[in-house]
This record gives C-alpha cells, sequence and structure tokens, in this order.
C-alpha cells in the first residue's frame, strides 16, 4: 500500500471517528444488543430498527478506540437504507478483509469507505476493534429476523 493510500485511510478513520454517524440510542428498534472487546475493553450497543427486510436505522453508543467508532460510523452509513440481503455480501467482504491480515484484496465498490481498515487488518490487536460493531450488527439482525418469524 503507499503512503498516500495509507494517508487517505487514515484521514476517514479519523474523520469518522470524530463525526460518529448515527452515534447516540434511538427508537423504534426491533434488537438491541451490547457486545465487548474483552482485549482492548472498547464496548457497543447497538440497535437495528428493521421495516420488513430493509435496514431504516443502526443506532449506537459506544466507548472505545477510534478505530472501534469510526468502524461503527463507516458500517452505520454503509448498510443503513439497504436491506439485509444487500447488506451480506458487504458484511462479508469486511470480515474477509480483517480476517486476511493483510493478505486479502479488498473490493473497494463493495466496501467504500470500510476500505480504509484494511491497514489495520494487519494490526492483530486492532482487528476485534474493526470487528465489534459489524459482529454486533450482525448479531441484532439475527434477534430482530427471529423476532419477526415468531
Amino acid at each position: 500500500m503507499s503512503h498516500d493510500l495509507d494517508s487517505l485511510y487514515q484521514d476517514i478513520i479519523l474523520d469518522h471517528a470524530k463525526r460518529r454517524l448515527n452515534s447516540g440510542l434511538r427508537e423504534p428498534f426491533e434488537a438491541e444488543v451490547h457486545h465487548v472487546n474483552p482485549t482492548c475493553g472498547d464496548e457497543v450497543t447497538l440497535r437495528l430498527h428493521l421495516d420488513g427486510d430493509v435496514v431504516r436505522d443502526i443506532s449506537y453508543d459506544n466507548q472505545g478506540c477510534s478505530i472501534s467508532s469510526a468502524s461503527a460510523s463507516v458500517m452505520t452509513e454503509l448498510l443503513i437504507g439497504k436491506t439485509a440481503a444487500e447488506n451480506q455480501p458487504v458484511f462479508d467482504a469486511f470480515l474477509e478483509m480483517m480476517r486476511g491480515k493483510g493478505q486479502v484484496e479488498p473490493d473497494e465498490d463493495v466496501l467504500e469507505d470500510a476500505i480504509a481498515f484494511a491497514g489495520a487488518a494487519k494490526l492483530t490487536a486492532r482487528i476485534k476493534c474493526a470487528l465489534l460493531s459489524w459482529m454486533a450488527y450482525q448479531d441484532a439482525l439475527a434477534r430482530a429476523q427471529e423476532d419477526s418469524h415468531v
């Protein structure tokens, strides 16, 4: 990765860590989950609001490092307004990139700003920080879909 690209990715992460899009727990919601990263103490409480299969809202409250905060912000920006099925390839691509330890060539068309976390994928200690809100989303989605099929 070039120095310019690293710098751009850092700017995206710092910008999202500052702006924290969709931060602050909102109603209505069908599922609320709380996830903790025991290795560094990052925490996120995430609420998911579905309208049929469409992710209408993801709101969250988190305490943690800038990577954790930025990842939650980027994730909500990417996933809100799309169906769960449309979001699955984005989720899968992010997971593959983060678990690839820098060996996976990420697809910018799928990941958009989430590609900025490619550098964090090389830092083993930061992988769980970046994944925290994404795993919370997956958990909340499973709960919301389970409840809607009762």
